[in-house]
């Protein structure tokens, strides 16, 4: 059997080849090469002191220790059982995997935030939270995450905290 195509057809076909190639490494890239979980991901630091190497092995000079557990982290690239994570500053830089955890946890950011009861904006407090506290993730709906603060439950808006995407789903 003989497929007849004229020009119109080649073209479109050189047109869907040229974008499957393209789409390739995009969709590559967006799962680690080593666990095939999401990249980039949100995770915490599992012990009281992190090594945060310049590249990922022991060869690699350490270049500063976090001594902060529970932090969220973002894993940014994976290399073999090492993971290149970026903090809440911006700052990255190369991790065991056995120094991370999957659990999740937020930063509060920017100001003094209010931990609601319900996720309105007129709900009533349940606690007052200072820059810099940590809690953990128990899900989030639209703009409003629910998170465990020092075994406070309550909601606070996704835009006040770092460590879940503006688009990520996380149901309960």
């Amino acid at each position: 059997m003989r497929i007849v195509t004229g020009p119109m057809q080649r073209a479109a076909l050189l047109a869907l080849l040229v974008l499957w190639t393209m789409a390739g490494p995009a969709i590559a890239a967006t799962v680690g090469t080593e666990t095939g979980l999401p990249i980039p991901r949100y995770v915490t630091l599992r012990a009281k002191e992190v090594n945060v190497r310049a590249g990922p092995g022991v060869r690699y000079p350490i270049e500063w220790v976090y001594q902060r557990p529970n932090l969220p982290v973002e894993v940014i690239a994976e290399f073999d059982t090492w993971r290149k994570i970026r903090d809440p500053d911006g700052t990255e830089g190369w991790v065991h995997q056995q120094m991370l955890s999957g659990r999740r946890a937020v930063l509060v950011i920017g100001a003094e935030r209010l931990l609601r009861r319900t996720p309105e904006p007129n709900a009533p407090t349940v606690a007052r939270l200072e820059i810099g506290v940590i809690g953990w993730l128990d899900g989030c709906r639209q703009d409003w995450c629910e998170v465990d603060v020092a075994g406070m439950d309550g909601w606070i808006p996704r835009s006040h905290i770092w460590g879940v995407r503006a688009d990520e789903a996380l149901n309960k």
